[in-house]
């Protein structure tokens, strides 16, 4: 089965940058969409960034213009370039897998915080 294992956040400062990866381990993937979701204490879970296998991307309007996902075939990985972070964007990151319109194979997710 495949597993997927969120990294790269962190206590960062408004304004500042990270980098997520999420790296899947067993069999190669090749679902239609890789994307990643968040969510914020005492809050559901909400979609962030999306990107498809034909290539095209979506985000939720709160991040276009800071948040970029991109793939890596070779190492078989995405990741989430997150730039002018807001207090708002501090919540646990997940990455997750869509295959035939259903997101599954969620990791333990990676901790974001953002201070104002």
């Amino acid at each position: 089965q495949v597993r997927l294992a969120e990294s790269g956040g962190g206590l960062v400062q408004a304004g500042d940058s990270l980098r997520l990866s999420c790296e899947a381990s067993g069999r190669p993937l090749s679902p239609d969409a890789m994307g990643w979701f968040r969510q914020a204490p005492g809050k559901e879970r909400e979609f962030v960034a999306a990107k498809r296998w034909s290539g095209g991307t979506e985000y939720a309007d709160s991040v276009k213009g800071r948040f970029a996902i991109s793939r890596h075939k070779v190492l078989n990985a995405v990741y989430l370039q997150m730039d002018n972070l807001k207090p708002e964007d501090t919540a646990v990151y997940f990455c997750a897998f869509n295959i035939r319109g259903t997101w599954s194979g969620w990791g333990q997710g990676t901790q974001v915080t953002v201070s104002s």
